[in-house]
């Protein structure tokens, strides 16, 4: 599995992220731009992943975003885990929305 820094993921051209959190998780934090489905959604929501780029794959710290991760490559989807997930996003000073809904 591959995984790649926030920064490293922020840096990308075009990056498309996959936020796996729950949605009281994104009323908290969220990167914008990201597409939400939580996890347990992801196997009946699969045909919404493009098949045709990278996707980066994110959760609050790492943990689920890596079973997404796993999960996608098994479906041939070109798939990365983005390492401490929002939590890192966050500490490492990149933009997040705070606050109010999806």
């Amino acid at each position: 599995m591959q995984s790649l820094s926030p920064t490293e993921v922020h840096a990308t051209d075009d990056a498309y992220i996959i936020d796996v959190r729950e949605p009281e998780e994104l009323a908290q934090a969220r990167v914008d731009g990201a597409h939400h489905i939580p996890l347990g959604e992801l196997v009946a929501r699969l045909d919404e992943v493009p098949r045709d780029r990278t996707v980066y794959v994110m959760c609050h710290v790492g943990g689920r975003s890596a079973q997404a991760v796993v999960y996608l490559e098994q479906q041939g989807v070109d798939a990365v885990n983005i390492d401490g997930g929002i939590l890192q996003w966050y500490r490492s000073g990149l933009p997040v929305e705070t606050g109010g809904a999806e």
